[in-house]
């Protein structure tokens, strides 16, 4: 089997170029998976994320959400040159992003009903407003906070959980100080009176960004069930 492969574009948004991660499935593509940077940027991580995705079968598009300012990745640590880049992105700005890499997808051949959505951290909040806004194949979040509190100029979590159209999955870790589990459990209920399927998993012995190698809370165990997760929640929902 031929190896995948990977590019780097400048998708045109109204704000100018932004630079987006491909990764290409070697065969025939299972259906097309929009990679939703943590806060810390189009990082190695997020690169690798998308790999494993074309790895699968799934055409993976990660857009860079921080194209509009000089730096655009930043260390684990690094808050404070972090900060003034955070404030910048606003709900109108993440949804002409969000809607230039689908429309990549769109063009590189995949229907709607094929297109998923997956993101971490600041990634997994705009995943879950994705997936309120937008009717899609499947959509799965990964410690996106915000849940009772909307950050990033989005609306909470909650309001999100109650509006959503397209099939969604949360991955959480109990140890998450910035998540607390009350919430991920409000979450939960009103979630699962939504007109679609969704499902929560609760990781109890794991902190925020677990599946992020580059992070000391990184948690293997937690990260391997929860990849499996992912994977079989978009194959069973994205269909060309």
């Amino acid at each position: 089997m031929s190896e995948s492969k990977t590019d780097t574009l400048q998708l045109d948004t109204p704000d100018g170029p932004m630079t987006t991660y491909v990764s290409h499935p070697s065969g025939t593509p299972r259906g097309g998976v929009v990679v939703v940077q943590e806060a810390f940027g189009l990082t190695g991580h997020i690169h690798r994320v998308a790999d494993a995705l074309a790895a699968v079968g799934f055409i993976a598009v990660a857009p860079a959400l921080f194209h509009r300012s000089e730096d655009q990745v930043f260390g684990y640590t690094d808050y404070e040159k972090l900060g003034p880049v955070i404030m910048a992105v606003t709900a109108e700005t993440l949804t002409m992003d969000i809607d230039a890499a689908l429309g990549e997808l769109s063009r590189l051949g995949q229907p709607v009903s094929a297109q998923g959505i997956i993101g971490f951290c600041m990634g997994g909040s705009v995943t879950l407003a994705t997936a309120a806004r937008l009717q899609l194949g499947a959509a799965v979040t990964f410690y996106g906070g915000g849940i009772a509190e909307g950050r990033f100029g989005l609306e909470s979590g909650l309001v999100y959980g109650s509006q959503l159209r397209t099939p969604w999955m949360g991955l959480y870790g109990d140890l998450d100080a910035h998540i607390p589990v009350d919430e991920v459990e409000q979450l939960r209920s009103i979630a699962a009176a939504s007109a679609v399927d969704t499902e929560i998993v609760r990781y109890a012995d794991a902190d925020h960004g677990f599946h992020c190698d580059e992070r000391p809370s990184f948690h293997a165990e937690s990260s391997s069930d929860a990849w499996q997760r992912t994977v079989e929640f978009l194959g069973a929902r994205l269909h060309s």
